[in-house]
């Protein structure tokens, strides 16, 4: 039987083959900009049918953006940042300041 292995010992793995960091921080990425998406409608009390109506997609699309399922153009940013009644904001970090 194989020994059972840590996540972190598993994350250390994946994370050690080559692209995997690039790919992580993909993920990271449609993540967190998904989750920004959810509180900021939660917060104006809507619906993903409600943001969907407001940006011209489908509340499927909402949902699978939200998940961190899909990466976003910036039109399709600065649609939502309208329809969430906020400021889109796009800059660059140098890495070390990344998180």
């Amino acid at each position: 039987m194989a020994e059972r292995r840590t996540w972190a010992g598993k994350k250390a793995d994946i994370m050690s083959r080559p692209g995997a960091g690039a790919a992580y921080e993909a993920a990271k990425i449609r993540f967190e900009l998904g989750e920004a998406v959810r509180v900021r409608r939660e917060q104006l009390g809507l619906t993903q049918t409600e943001l969907a109506e407001r940006t011209g997609l489908k509340q499927p699309a909402v949902a699978r953006f939200e998940a961190g399922g899909t990466m976003p153009t910036i039109p399709m940013l600065g649609r939502l940042a309208e329809a969430l009644e906020i400021r889109l904001s796009v800059q660059f970090q140098p890495l070390q300041e990344a998180s």
